[in-house]
Order: structure tokens, then sequence, then C-alpha cells
């Protein structure tokens, strides 16, 4: 069974239906990333998926908790019609998100750390309400993957609640 069928997005973004671009680009939670293990418990083993004619790749990205806040910040930033960027610390791969005026969006994915390689994807008409849906998205994953570590003192961390096997 391939690890990605069980996926959860935290992004999708795509065409809009009767556009014929079959244009898309998520971000797909496969699982936590060291489970179990205090201090990579909460990083999740993620996966960007670009999707279009010509192209069709992954680039691979473990987010950490602070990414998550960092997504539904950009996610204000873009609900003003306004670009942002997300993940841009330089660890992982890069995303770039540019609205334009007759409601499509371009979205840039720069794999910086590892091969260094650059896709831009226009996505034409996206439903109006993608800000929306893509909050739905973040929710639920936060959900499904709860934060359960929390550092008591700088360095130190604990489970936040009892674990049970």
């Amino acid at each position: 069974m391939d690890p990605a069928d069980d996926a959860i997005n935290l992004i999708h973004l795509a065409d809009g239906p009767d556009t014929g671009g079959g244009h898309s680009v998520s971000v797909r939670i496969l699982g936590r990333w060291q489970p179990g293990i205090l201090t990579g418990h909460d990083f999740l083993d993620c996966e960007i998926a670009v999707k279009a004619e010509s192209v069709n790749g992954t680039f691979s990205v473990t987010l950490l908790p602070e990414d998550l806040e960092d997504w539904e910040d950009t996610l204000a930033t873009l609900e003003s019609g306004r670009f942002a960027a997300w993940l841009t610390s330089g660890r992982t791969p890069s995303m770039k998100f540019q609205p334009d005026e007759s409601g499509g969006l371009r979205v840039s994915v720069h794999d910086g750390p590892a091969s260094g390689v650059t896709v831009t994807l226009p996505l034409f008409a996206p439903p109006s309400t993608w800000v929306v849906e893509q909050r739905d998205l973040l929710t639920r994953a936060r959900a499904a993957y709860p934060r359960e570590v929390v550092e008591t003192s700088p360095g130190a961390y604990e489970w936040r609640r009892a674990r049970t096997p």
C-alpha cells in the first residue's frame, strides 16, 4: 500500500471546473515524522505534489508545528488578495502564491535545499472560496495530528498529556 493513499491534504489548490487546465498543487501529510519519539513526534512527514500537463512531481518536506501557524498567517495575507510566501526558512522547499486580477493564482514551489528546481503553475479560476477551503483543510490536519509535545523550558520537552501504548 502506498503511504500517500492515507495522506491528509493540508493544502489543495487546483484549477476551477470547466477550465480544462488540470493544474494542481497539494501539500499532503503522510504521517508523523518520528511517531512516539518526544523530540520528533509533532513534526509531520509531508510531500508537496505538483501536477500539470508536462509536470508531475513531488518534493519531500518535514513540517514543524510552527509551519502550520505560519500557514494560517499566510492564508490571512492571501485572503486580502496579496502575494504571500510560505516555508521560507531555507530548510525545506518554499512556496509562493501570487493572486491575479482575473481571480487566478500563480503558485511556485522552489526546492532550494535539494534540487534547486522551481516549478510555477498558473491555476485558472480556482473557486472563490479557496481560502476558506484551505482553512478547513488546516483545521482537519490539526485535528488529525494535534500537538502532543510541550517545551517546558529551552531544550526540555514532555508529553502534553499522558500517552497510552
